[in-house]
């Protein structure tokens, strides 16, 4: 009896243990399936570079970027890559899917509903009812291989569809037969990744024939060939089972070639044994989950807690193959020496969050992501912005990569070269594009120089910031310096009479100015959401807003404010607490800076608010994109009591953990353990073990913010006034005049007068340091002509105006720096008065398209001349030639050439293209006019 009662002690000793260390049962990857979370459900173990998932969205629609909605009732297929939580659609390659009955490749027929309680998520599995055929599939992987599994419920022709063309563009496919079990893939293609390669080698478990082919190569396909290729390519694989029969099919993928993807799938997956898989792939995630224990009898709490730990550990993505190949940002084959190769960088996301989760608990895999990064460098040119498959997506701003190589560099962790780290962010802050040109020279950028010109200047700054403290570790005084200063160009776009970043025009603040606007002058955001990014100088940051108290009023005025936003509607803006949106990163760090002011209480009522509401144990249980791991990186961060307001120093900003008991289990082998009796000075340096490195700032650091040159408009007529303006009252203003050889950089002592186009420059000089040189362009017009615009443009793309479409100021290709009218839903329509009757042998009207952001063309453009501007008669219509599918941005001229006209009245209708077409992402929306110039000789 004894006996008996010791064995069951020890069965429930080992049971309890078991429980304990089993963090994946807590995973719920429907967690942000549904909302706007953009997660998927699929299998996929730590950082793998299988994510094998059930594609639910094949449309592209921004709610369907992971490929799966839980809103969704159709299953097209089980693919196996997917992204997680992004705000652009890519991935869904090597889609299969198994069928019964006679094969179709077309997706309507061979996709089948679901029901979500015939659904199964684990960490690392995946099952489902496919109702149509009555198949259950189940899913599991290893880092590089899938492995599927269909029962086939009723006995018939079951099928293996292989449809190429699944989600994005296929550039170019492949499939090669080896033999009756065996295929090769590769699947070229081309979507916010612009060319990627994706190898993969397939094998079922029973002999299959082919019994469908879908291809556009030059010879019509017979289903005895060997080969296809095609920018059309589907296969259907067949066999007759018998009731309750499984098919198994092995996927190995591949960045570099078929040899990779043998050697891949050799390595990893040599048997059969599903579960055997499934039970590895469990572990792989307990290994990883255990880094983070907590304590709480709230089985939610537990959910969310891991599940949001488990989101932080999708991605990045292993991106080479197990003996090291991997392909580089050339598209050449590199052998990877030392260290693992990665994809999927979201850095302007994950740099606020998720990297400084990483060098807490991860430190190996920061300096691998750091050393592929330096690769990357070394290969493509400059640092990953937004990398994706060896692709530079240029998505989102800044050189975020900076601010993980300074963290990681100021938190001691080792594992790559410090010095080449530095040499490429460095040669990435000193190239001339994407505003960077005007950035360097002027201290900030304009709406003139680039679009999301604000948020483009804070986020240099900071990262400027990072340079700086990488070259005070490595002992460049002069490099420190020149960072140093760049790095408070955030100065030069404060406004501190409003107390907002603001954008500048033509050397003035742009005008009108509405804090809440969303526009094409911030990032996903507005001037709220961009006004409190100063995380490298907070202290500075609240000085300019006038010191504590009223930054505190600034704080508390932005929580409270009302939640509605004006300005275009941007679904990113989501999780709103007055102005503050939870829903998107560049809020993140707002709730912490109240310990900046000495008010810890205030960061901890809103953060146990933002946690105890933002995050549910629900498929919308996310309040925005998950992002690559950043919005749970804030969660785990913060239930832990910490945060990185200013990645790059090795201080974490605290708040009142949200759990009663919390160990990190750290690399080193060592623990710590927080409770909620930890204080702040102990959380400040929870797994930091380096002291902060001090390089003494001179007075020449401190950066003299540039003037202000303010006038009535960039046009004008007869004569204008120009005044220039500086926050400081003890700065000298000086301006040169270049109307006027003789106010070469005089002293400004007020208001001066414009009678011929000029530029003035100007700069403010305080105890012997001065400002960038602020520059601004007016032009006198050569006519006296007024427009009537009879249509309504778009708040947003006003160009200053109606006055704006006669100035003789041309706008560029990249329109969201405001120099177009926009129209949506109708015909343009204005009228020129000339004054008086004249000849007019030419008129011309100049149009933009970009149809991926839904303007077109229009579809022809009509030209009246009157006498009494109301007799109007025609004189001539120039249609348009430019496909509505041309992607290319393009600017054109719609001219007329007119002979024995005279007029005093100039009418011009450009009628619209109307709504957009099926196959356009936008379709059934209304198409835009963008006009910039009429033009009349």
């Amino acid at each position: 009896m004894r006996k008996i009662l010791f064995c069951l002690f020890l069965l429930q000793t080992a049971t309890l243990f078991s429980q304990k260390n089993n963090y994946a049962q807590y995973v719920n990857p429907f967690i942000g399936t549904g909302g706007h979370g953009h997660t998927f459900p699929g299998a996929t173990v730590p950082f793998g570079m299988v994510q094998l998932s059930p594609d639910t969205r094949i449309d592209g629609s921004w709610d369907g970027c992971s490929g799966y909605h839980y809103s969704d009732s159709v299953i097209y297929g089980f693919s196996h890559t997917h992204l997680n939580g992004t705000g652009v659609s890519d991935f869904g390659d090597i889609m299969l899917m198994p069928t019964m009955g006679e094969p179709n490749l077309d997706n309507s027929q061979y996709s089948s509903v679901f029901s979500h309680k015939n659904e199964k998520a684990t960490a690392g599995y995946y099952s489902v009812k496919l109702d149509k055929h009555n198949i259950d599939v189940r899913l599991t992987t290893t880092t590089r291989v899938g492995l599927q599994e269909y029962t086939f419920n009723q006995s018939g022709k079951a099928n293996v569809i292989l449809d190429l063309n699944h989600r994005d563009k296929l550039l170019m496919g492949e499939v090669r037969v080896i033999d009756n079990q065996t295929i090769e893939i590769l699947r070229r293609s081309e979507a916010w990744a612009r060319d990627q390669y994706v190898f993969a080698r397939i094998v079922f478990s029973v002999p299959m024939q082919i019994t469908t082919i879908r291809n556009n190569g030059f010879v019509r396909p017979k289903t005895t060939d060997t080969f296809f290729a095609g920018s059309q390519l589907a296969v259907s694989f067949s066999k007759e089972v018998k009731k309750g029969e499984k098919i198994q099919v092995k996927v190995a993928l591949s960045p570099t070639g078929y040899d990779g993807a043998k050697k891949n799938l050799l390595a990893e997956m040599p048997d059969w044994d599903f579960n055997k898989v499934k039970e590895q792939a469990e572990k792989l995630w307990n290994k990883e989950l255990s880094k983070i224990e907590i304590t709480s009898s709230d089985k939610n709490k537990n959910t969310i807690f891991y599940t949001a730990l488990y989101h932080t550990m999708m991605q990045p993505n292993i991106a080479m193959d197990v003996d090291g190949l991997y392909r580089g940002r050339d598209n050449q084959l590199h052998k990877a020496e030392g260290f693992d190769y990665y994809t999927v960088f979201s850095l302007w996301d994950t740099f606020r969050g998720a990297h400084p989760l990483y060098t807490l608990i991860d430190k190996k895999r920061t300096a691998d992501y750091i050393n592929t990064f330096i690769k990357q460098y070394e290969q493509g040119g400059r640092l990953p912005v937004w990398e994706l498959a060896s692709n530079e997506t240029d998505c989102m701003i800044g050189y975020h990569s900076v601010s993980v190589m300074a963290d990681a560099m100021a938190k001691g962790i080792k594992g790559f070269d410090y010095e080449k780290a530095y040499q490429a962010a460095k040669h990435s802050a000193m190239l001339d594009h994407l505003g960077l040109d005007a950035y360097k020279k002027n201290g900030f950028i304009s709406i003139d120089d680039e679009h999301e010109s604000v948020s483009k200047t804070v986020e240099y700054a900071y990262d400027d910031w990072c340079i700086a403290q990488m070259a005070m570790l490595l002992n460049k005084v002069d490099d420190y310096h020149y960072f140093i200063k760049r790095s408070q160009n955030w100065k030069n776009i404060f406004d501190d009479q409003t107390g907002f970043m603001r954008p500048k025009k033509n050397g003035r603040w742009d005008k009108p100015f509405d804090p809440r606007e969303v526009n094409n002058n911030f990032t996903e955001g507005n001037s709220w959401q961009y006004s409190f990014f100063v995380p490298q100088d907070v202290p500075g940051m609240i000085e300019a807003y006038g010191g504590q108290d009223k930054f505190e009023a600034k704080l508390d005025e932005m929580f409270t404010a009302p939640s509605a936003t004006t300005g275009r509607e941007q679904v990113d803006i989501t999780g709103l607490i007055g102005q503050y949106a939870h829903g998107n990163e560049p809020s993140h760090h707002m709730a912490y800076l109240y310990n900046a002011i000495g008010k810890p209480e205030k960061t901890a009522e809103k953060v146990k608010y933002i946690l105890d509401t933002f995050y549910k144990n629900t498929p919308d249980g996310l309040i925005g994109n998950e992002d690559c791991g950043q919005m749970s990186a804030w969660y785990v961060l913060s239930s832990m009591g910490i945060y990185a307001v200013t990645p790059g120093i090795p201080v974490w900003s605290t708040t009142k953990p949200y759990f009663d008991k919390i160990i990190i289990h750290l690399e080193d082998g060592t623990s710590k353990t927080i409770t909620k009796k930890t204080t702040a000075d102990t959380l400040k340096n929870i797994g930091l073990n380096t002291d902060i490195v001090v390089l003494n700032s001179s007075p020449n650091d401190q950066l003299v913010p540039v003037p202000v040159i303010e006038a009535d408009g960039k046009a004008f007529k007869d004569k204008q006034t120009v005044t220039l303006q500086s926050g400081n009252k003890s700065d000298k203003l000086f301006y040169s005049d270049s109307s006027d050889p003789q106010k070469q950089f005089q002293l400004y002592t007020k208001p001066f007068v414009i009678t011929k186009s000029a530029t003035i420059k100007a700069y403010a000089e305080n105890n012997g340091r001065k400002s960038n040189t602020v520059t601004a362009s007016y032009f006198k017009k050569e006519n006296n002509w007024t427009i009537a615009i009879a249509s309504k443009n778009h708040p947003q793309y006003h160009a200053g105006g109606p006055e704006g479409l006669i100035d003789g100021i041309l706008g560029t290709e990249n329109w969201r720096k405001g120099d177009w009218q926009g129209y949506q839903g109708q015909d343009f329509e204005a009228v020129i008065d000339l004054k008086k009757e004249q000849p007019v042998t030419e008129i011309n009207a100049r149009f933009l398209q970009d149809s991926r952001a839904w303007i077109l063309m229009p579809v022809k453009v009509d030209y009246y001349l009157s006498d009494d501007n109301v007799n109007f008669k025609p004189v001539a219509s120039v249609a348009n030639t430019m496909e509505a599918k041309n992607t290319d941005v393009t600017v054109k001229s719609f001219k007329a050439s007119l002979k024995n006209n005279k007029a005093r009245y100039v009418k011009v209708i450009a009628r619209y293209y109307g709504k957009l077409p099926e196959w356009h992402q936008g379709a059934g929306g209304e198409a835009y006019i963008f006009i910039d110039e009429i033009q009349v000789k």
